[in-house]
């Protein structure tokens, strides 16, 4: 890995190119760097939400995701290396699993909203799915490891679940339950 930055402004940058952890210089368009600044936007939202009434351990798990998705951003800089570990993968099926368990079946799709710590982790999710697609779409033009994608998959699918519990928690006193679309649907079944 290259050395640790001393210094923020290197200006290295002014020519529109960037520095990949291998040391080699890239445009700042790059497949590789658009996935890694999605990767960083996706932990930063997660910093928003840590910095939000949680759960401890919801706020414990966040954390631990934070951590893996800077070895993401770390092996998505670095051409060749592995840095996040299949356990990871393994860590967030179990938690969903754990926390999809408690929740009521969906009658239907809900809206990204309730309290203001789901609506956060719905913002976290659309951006999971987003660094997702830039993964692929880099995976389509250069070799890269799997658990990337699969992490970011599987991430998006728990930030949603976490959405719900979040609304159930009802720190803030604002949630309660899913907000259901108002689907033509829905108003039929609650009709009959």
């Amino acid at each position: 890995m290259a050395n640790r930055l001393s210094q923020i402004a290197t200006r290295t940058g002014d020519d529109g190119t960037t520095g990949l952890g291998d040391g080699q210089r890239v445009p700042k368009d790059h497949l590789r760097v658009q996935a890694m600044g999605d990767v960083d936007e996706l932990n930063s939202n997660i910093g928003v939400l840590l910095a939000e009434p949680l759960p401890d351990d919801v706020r414990e798990l966040l954390v631990v995701i934070q951590h893996e998705l800077f070895n993401l951003g770390g092996e998505l800089s670095m051409p060749g290396y592995q840095l996040l570990k299949e356990e990871a993968v393994l860590r967030l099926d179990e938690a969903l699993a754990h926390y999809n368990a408690n929740l009521p079946r969906l009658k239907e799709f809900i809206l990204p909203a309730g309290t203001r710590s789901a609506s956060i982790a719905h913002v976290c999710r659309t951006v999971a799915r987003r660094a997702e697609r830039a993964v692929v779409t880099l995976a389509a033009q250069e070799a890269i490891n799997v658990s990337p994608r699969h992490y970011l998959n599987r991430l998006s699918d728990l930030l949603f679940v976490l959405a719900r519990v979040l609304n159930r928690a009802n720190l803030d006193g604002l949630g309660g339950d899913d907000i259901y679309w108002q689907s033509e649907r829905l108003k039929r079944q609650e009709a009959e």
